[in-house]
């Protein structure tokens, strides 16, 4: 199973693109222009720490628990998830690879140092006490639409070697690890079949898996809603809710079975 933003929504984290696959808003923050530019940092980490409740205290959905009744029963062997947000896990799935790495753990881009989100929170509002209660809408993966100027909002360096902090995810322009790539490639080709859950696919990093199976022969099922990179390839496509079909999908393997 390959899982993208849109599985996560029931939940209450917002996506990144519309029906069309088009960018909801203005894209997200470059790797490069993060590592570079200390005034993109600030509006990160300020962004960041106004929107961080919303994933700290998000929920599984029933597209997540779905998912773990089919992988407990046998019917799903392993996930693939570009989501960030470790609801799989939360859920109940353990056989989950997050392609695009974790946002509640943070780390040093210079030292082996790592710290966990919530903790570097605390450390945030203590450096920026004028910052607790910011409101905004919340974003995907953890921003918020912040207004408010982030020139002045102070950013911790890493306490081990004064390196730069960067969330454990991977930011757009930055490349996947390789060992990451392979790990989900090889469990592509040991499945039968890939039932993609809520991604357009519009990021090559998903779509290259959608990409293999087809090439093998391999049936390629899509529940999404609106246009995916990959709807050529699709021997199913559903335009539904995830948590709804995919609901009804382990009721009838699991529940069925039993």
């Amino acid at each position: 199973v390959l899982t993208g933003a849109g599985i996560s929504t029931g939940s209450g984290i917002p996506d990144y693109r519309d029906d069309d696959g088009e960018w909801k808003r203005r894209a997200p923050v470059q790797y490069l222009d993060f590592m570079r530019r200390e005034a993109t940092r600030k509006r990160y980490w300020a962004r960041s720490f106004v929107g961080w409740p919303v994933m700290a205290e998000a929920r599984p959905n029933a597209a997540h628990d779905a998912i773990a009744r089919l992988e407990r029963s046998g019917r799903a062997h392993h996930v693939i998830t570009q989501n960030v947000d470790g609801l799989h896990q939360r859920a109940g799935s353990e056989r989950v690879i997050d392609l695009h790495g974790r946002i509640d753990a943070v780390g040093c881009t210079e030292c082996s140092t790592t710290l966990s989100r919530a903790s570097l929170q605390v450390e945030l509002e203590s450096l920026n006490p004028d910052w607790t209660g910011t409101e905004a809408r919340a974003a995907p993966d953890g921003d918020a639409d912040v207004e408010r100027d982030p020139a002045g909002f102070r950013v911790p360096d890493c306490p081990t070697c004064g390196g730069v902090l960067k969330p454990s995810v991977v930011f757009f322009g930055e490349s996947v690890p390789r060992p990451w790539v392979d790990a989900a490639y090889a469990q592509v080709a040991e499945a039968d079949a890939l039932l993609v859950a809520g991604s357009s696919l519009m990021v090559f990093s998903g779509y290259r898996f959608a990409r293999s199976a087809a090439a093998d022969g391999k049936p390629v099922a899509i529940v999404n809603r609106g246009r995916t990179r990959a709807d050529e390839l699709a021997s199913l496509k559903v335009e539904a809710d995830c948590g709804r079909v995919l609901t009804a999908v382990a009721d009838g393997l699991v529940e069925g079975a039993s």
